[in-house]
């Protein structure tokens, strides 16, 4: 079945890890032997190969750098110049797998469609497409880079990461969209480019709603319902995206899917039942609180910072959402549901915002 992951941290792999995605996960796995540098060196679950073995023809990949403080993965650089530049980096990794035919931009509805039906013919040598997001939008420098990186690729952003960005408060903060937040907006939605609310603080979610106009999704997110977190989603969120036709993306992140788990402290080994199904689980909550399937979908996330030490213990590499799915099914979800699921949802909603 083809998957559709709406969040992968594709560059920030490549050239931040050093990892050569075309390699085998082994392979990839093997280099890090002994490195400590980062999280998740030796555990890395996500490269062509395995994508393509789970079905991935599609995703949505993003840029990385911010100013944010305190510093997050991927981030604290010091001006948003330097971010700025580190970001045109990742972007040139990306043009570099389009010329080496391991990935393909999608930017329209025409690239929307002419891949999806190359993808049906061909999986095995068609190019995996990818939709370019920024996960925080700490790297534009001013918003006169908007344009510019819209005519670039860039489709989707998400405002604000961790800590205080420079746009907008991340989940771990407090506070209101900040002026500067409120004229990034606009500006995105005058250009078409998608709201990405992950990560943002909840009193900046609310304000961020209200002034946007254009298609919202939360590419990676799990319900508060069930882990009580900042993070996560709560029930009346859930609802006010699923009233904004908006699909929400269920991480992988493991401590995002069960209670009581400590990042660097709880493993598999003191935490039974961190598997797949609790992350099911969080499919079931959004899907039996707005009474639908058509707002849920996938958005992994398991190449942001960590490796399997963090991710659903039946899980060894992103070839695994195949038992995700399998799963699901066994769940009493029909092949349609399945379909949305793994990637009609998002696919419906890309075409709706392209039309």
């Amino acid at each position: 079945m083809l998957i559709f992951d709406a969040h992968l941290d594709l560059s920030l792999n490549a050239l931040t890890y050093n990892r050569d995605l075309r390699m085998s996960i082994a392979d990839i796995r093997s280099n890090e032997r002994g490195l400590n540098d980062l999280g998740g060196r030796g555990h890395g679950t996500v490269c062509f190969p395995e994508l393509r073995a789970a079905g991935v023809g599609i995703c949505v990949a993003t840029q990385l750098a911010g100013c944010m403080k305190p510093a997050a993965a991927g981030g604290g650089w010091n001006s948003p110049e330097q971010a700025w530049a580190m970001t045109q980096g990742q972007l040139a990794w990306y043009r570099a797998m389009e010329t080496d035919g391991q990935l393909l931009s999608i930017r329209n509805r025409s690239d929307l469609r002419s891949h999806l039906a190359a993808w049906a013919d061909d999986p095995v040598n068609t190019p995996i497409g990818y939709v370019l997001s920024l996960e925080g939008a700490d790297s534009i420098r001013t918003l006169d880079d908007l344009p510019a990186a819209y005519e670039q690729g860039l489709r989707a952003i998400g405002p604000a990461h961790y800590g205080v960005g420079r746009y907008a408060l991340g989940h771990d903060q407090s506070g209101p969209l900040s002026i500067q937040g409120r004229e990034l907006i606009r500006q995105m939605d005058q250009l078409g480019i998608i709201l990405d609310v992950t990560h943002l603080c909840e009193e900046t979610f609310w304000d961020a709603l209200d002034c946007f106009q254009g298609t919202v999704w939360a590419s990676h997110h799990n319900c508060r319902a069930l882990v009580d977190d900042p993070r996560q989603l709560s029930d009346q969120q859930i609802q006010a995206l699923a009233e904004r036709d908006a699909v929400i993306g269920i991480a992988f992140d493991i401590w995002m899917g069960v209670p009581n788990w400590m990042r660097g402290q709880t493993s598999h080994d003191n935490r039974p039942g961190a598997d797949l199904a609790a992350l099911a689980n969080h499919v079931d909550h959004v899907c039996q609180l707005l009474g639908t399937t058509q707002h849920v979908g996938i958005g992994t996330d398991l190449d942001g910072g960590y490796g399997t030490e963090q991710t659903p213990a039946d899980l060894d590499t992103i070839a695994d959402l195949n038992q995700f799915i399998a799963i699901l099914r066994r769940r009493g979800y029909s092949d349609d549901d399945l379909q949305g699921i793994s990637h009609g949802n998002f696919i419906r909603l890309l075409d709706r915002t392209w039309d």
